[in-house]
């Protein structure tokens, strides 16, 4: 398995530069990078003349990953060129978010094959039901196979997230890439770091990822109760004050919800995954070294999983509330990560609205708000 990485931090792509990826003949492209890049004139038909025969899967950010350092509209691309791991794209567009599981199922039929080990996905970050999307893939996959990767971000604007896949860009698709045969050998790991404050309140009214009540009352009035000052900046204040989810018995879940919209007209809250309509919420802050910790529990978990491989590639999707919570440190949970996995291993990634991947206890996957969530994969 052999990497190469390039980073334009000016947010352009250079294709004169792209001689070292070029050489690797790479069967696989990563492509991370700000809305404004993935949108400009001829950015998708650059990228596919200078690598006609790999598989492209990105999108856009919150933010980018590579190296041991974090930037904000850099173009970064990672070619991979495997021994002996097949490679299968899938892609499916999504018009409404009605339609996140069956598209799942779409991606899933697309994958399904003899030898699958592990999915890679990148998703439109706006108008979509991560958790039902997940599902569908589920559905047809199976439990046994893990899904990583995370939802394409917009900064901290919420306005426009793009995709990249064989076939262009795209504000409307899901991009998936399965991993084949017996070399691959795939760790993960998806870590929080953040605290829970103020009462348990219990879920009144909800549908699907859409949080209408909370105790009886209009969600959104609550929260906005509980935000004060900060509530005049949603719905991008509420990346710093998400929600832990809890069951129905007020057992800790492990999973975070993030807000991605509201609507005033009807007093609700939209979510990144879906939530327990018989279930409890609870409002979560954090802070930067918290965070760290946090980053650093996944990669060693992530590492745990591998079986201690050598180098390879991490693929790191963190959430872009925690890069707002870590302001000039939001370096720091990168490096750590870094030191902790395999030396020599690459790093690319991004910041998200919604990570993708199983518990550490369990391959089962799931949509996970306000995480570090990491993907490892070596060959033996």
């Amino acid at each position: 398995m052999k990497i190469a990485q390039k980073i334009f931090t000016d947010g352009l792509l250079h294709v004169e530069d792209l001689q070292e990826l070029q050489a690797l003949d790479p069967q696989l492209l990563l492509v991370f990078g700000p809305t404004a890049l993935f949108a400009s004139a001829g950015f998708y038909e650059s990228v596919r003349a200078a690598f006609p025969q790999a598989q492209l899967a990105g999108c856009t950010t919150a933010g980018e990953i590579a190296g041991e350092q974090c930037y904000d509209g850099a173009c970064v691309l990672t070619a991979v060129h495997f021994a002996d791991t097949g490679l299968r794209l899938a892609s499916a567009a999504i018009s409404a978010m009605e339609e996140s599981s069956a598209v799942g199922e779409e991606v899933g039929r697309q994958l399904l094959g003899e030898g699958l080990r592990g999915v890679l996905v990148f998703s439109k970050g706006l108008g979509i039901n991560g958790s039902a999307l997940i599902r569908g893939m589920v559905a047809v996959l199976g439990k046994e196979v893990p899904i990583n990767g995370g939802l394409a971000g917009d900064g901290a604007r919420f306005q426009q997230t793009m995709v990249l896949d064989n076939q262009g860009v795209s504000s409307d698709r899901v991009v998936a890439i399965g991993l084949y045969g017996q070399r691959i050998r795939i760790g993960y790991g998806s870590v929080g770091g953040w605290e829970p404050f103020g009462p348990i309140r219990r879920i009144t009214r909800c549908e699907g990822n859409v949080l209408f009540e909370l105790d009886g009352e209009p969600a959104l009035n609550l929260y906005q109760d509980y935000l004060g000052e900060y509530a005049q900046d949603l719905p991008a204040s509420g990346l710093l004050f998400p929600f832990e989810m809890l069951s129905e018995n007020k057992d800790r879940l492990g999973l975070i919800r993030t807000i991605l919209a509201i609507d005033e007209a009807q007093g609700s809250l939209v979510l990144a995954g879906e939530i327990d309509p018989n279930g409890y919420l609870r409002l979560m802050h954090a802070s930067t070294n918290a965070l760290v910790d946090g980053a650093e529990l996944a990669a060693q978990r992530t590492r745990q999983l591998a079986g201690n491989q050598g180098a390879g590639l991490a693929l790191l999707v963190s959430c872009v509330g925690r890069k707002l919570v870590m302001g000039d440190h939001v370096d720091e949970e990168v490096e750590v990560v870094a030191d902790t996995l395999a030396t020599g291993s690459v790093l690319t990634g991004f910041h998200s609205y919604g990570e993708i991947s199983p518990l550490f206890d369990t391959v089962e996957c799931k949509l996970h708000n306000q995480t570090m969530t990491i993907t490892f994969l070596a060959e033996e």
